[in-house]
């Protein structure tokens, strides 16, 4: 797939939308923001995974490639299925500030009203959610038994579950244990049924408004997955089932002493023997449900960071060869044309490049960068080709005025004479939501440039600092709980950006900017 005619979108997590019940969720809200976008001459909403989260919050590093984060679930519209009353949906209102997400709160709350919720199912709606098992028994089934082990176990890793033969997946023990814990595995069916049910009606909704979804789909899956406790010979274990190697990346901008992921790696050279049989199910889930799919991490195909699993830091690691264009190769067999954004971000070598030229998926640019160094770098607009989407930043970025902060003055000196911005720094302002004036000048160019995506995370879009950065890589701690409250996102200067689209030829009715992709 290549980007051919020019659009813009946003970044936002659908954790972030606003909400009474703590959390972003499939509801009012959300097509609230989608009607936004339209308002905007936007035709994208581009979000984060929206897989189960680990301990930490992060989606980028979940227990399932396929499941859904049951957090998303939106509990008024469980009550029009007829499952809640309206006292409880009053019960269940956050009292948690509302512009971020309380986890424990949240899950303590979720794990009750969900169980009253499920206790209701109509004879409808049990009939609904078996139709929905029988189509996802690649996956649901051990997802599900997977989900209840772990807390039967108090142990979300398997290989240390107490039951040697359950962590090594004998039939029978399954089969023993799927009996014994029935009515805890239809519970989760249940969930991920309401999950899919409520994610289809959005996009269906999303897609009505002319504004298409870009998904993202991480590189790994954790340790800690059911992927992994039912495929163990597609990753790099030793005999107790732990990772040999782990994933991450070098020393970079973000972090001097790189990023040590944890996620255990791909044995390419199995998955090569069943034509990658694992991911080919893994990418036509994303096409289904999402309109353009961001692959993050997407140089790893080229060539990937290995890192001893017993090291502190991602220092002492190695660059291993991926799988390359044959994987790509085997992908077009099934589906051709692909809607697949490369993030191809971090050390760009010669075989990333021609990776991505041999593919023609566009990659990444991220504006920010472009202005720390002296450099023509690939971050400056000017070098920018039609096939590339474009952000101000990313998750993983300080806010667009929190970077102008984090500059050195000659840096931020150089960014305001890129876009033609000569005011004083000291003259910055924020009044009425709307961004500070240097701000606007940055975005202006943005949109300006030859890229024919543009994409501004939400935080951007309405000139926030960096109190509401939504990831520090590197780091564990006060991430991914960032939301928007309603008065926030109804500040936002709809017109500005709607001249904006239509000014510089990004204003148009959602469409693929491609031949329809197969499996959407």
């Amino acid at each position: 797939m290549s980007l051919k005619s020019r659009s813009s979108g946003v970044l936002m997590p659908v954790s972030s939308l606003p909400g009474d019940y703590g959390i972003g969720t499939f509801g009012q809200d959300a097509r609230h923001f989608i009607d936004r976008l339209q308002a905007m001459g936007c035709s994208y909403w581009q979000i984060l995974p929206i897989g189960p989260v680990d301990d930490y919050f992060s989606p980028y590093k979940s227990p399932s490639a396929f499941a859904g984060n049951p957090l998303l679930i939106d509990l008024e519209l469980l009550s029009d299925w007829g499952l809640l009353t309206t006292a409880e949906l009053t019960d269940c209102q956050s009292a948690d500030p509302p512009y971020t997400i309380c986890y424990p709160n949240l899950i303590r709350n979720r794990q009750a009203i969900f169980k009253l919720a499920g206790s209701r199912l109509t004879p409808a709606l049990k009939k609904d959610i078996q139709d929905y098992c029988d189509a996802n028994q690649d996956w649901l089934p051990d997802y599900s038994l997977y989900t209840v082990l772990s807390e039967h176990f108090s142990e979300a890793d398997w290989s240390k579950w107490d039951d040697l033969n359950l962590v090594q997946r004998h039939p029978a023990t399954l089969t023993n244990y799927a009996n014994a814990f029935a009515a805890e595995v239809a519970f989760q069916n249940f969930l991920q049924y309401a999950y899919d049910r409520q994610w289809s009606m959005l996009k269906t909704y999303a897609n009505s408004r002319g504004i298409g979804i870009i998904g993202d789909m991480p590189i790994y899956v954790a340790h800690s997955s059911a992927d992994v406790w039912c495929h163990p010979e597609l990753f790099g274990l030793d005999e107790k089932f732990s990772p040999l190697e782990i994933g991450g990346v070098p020393p970079d901008y973000f972090c001097k002493d790189g990023q040590l992921w944890g996620n255990p790696l791909y044995r390419w050279e199995v998955m090569k023997n069943d034509q990658y049989s694992w991911w080919m199910r893994r990418i036509k889930t994303a096409l289904v449900n999402f309109d353009l799919v961001r692959i993050d991490h997407f140089r790893a195909f080229s060539a990937y960071w290995s890192v001893p699993a017993m090291e502190t830091t991602a220092r002492n690691g190695s660059w291993l060869p991926g799988p390359g264009i044959d994987f790509f190769r085997e992908l077009e067999k099934t589906f051709p044309n692909p809607g697949i954004i490369a993030e191809d971000l971090g050390l760009q070598d010669d075989e990333l490049i021609n990776l991505l030229k041999d593919t023609g998926f566009p990659g990444m640019r991220i504006m920010e960068f472009a202005f720390i160094d002296d450099l023509n770098n690939i971050h400056l607009p000017h070098n920018y080709t039609p096939n590339t989407v474009a952000y101000s930043g990313t998750h993983d970025n300080n806010t667009l005025l929190g970077t102008f902060f984090d500059y050195l003055p000659e840096q931020r000196q150089y960014a305001f004479d890129y876009c033609g911005y000569t005011d004083a720094w000291e003259n910055q302002w924020q009044l009425g939501g709307h961004q500070s004036p240097s701000c606007r000048a940055f975005i202006r160019t943005l949109f300006q440039s030859a890229a024919n995506l543009v994409i501004l995370p939400i935080q951007d879009v309405c000139g926030y600092g960096q109190d509401t950065r939504i990831n520090k890589p590197g780091t564990t701690k006060n991430n991914w709980l960032f939301r928007m409250t309603r008065e926030g996102l109804a500040l936002i200067d709809n017109d500005w950006y709607d001249h904006l689209n239509q000014l510089y030829q990004r204003k148009r009715c959602c469409q693929l900017s491609t031949d329809e992709p197969s499996g959407t």
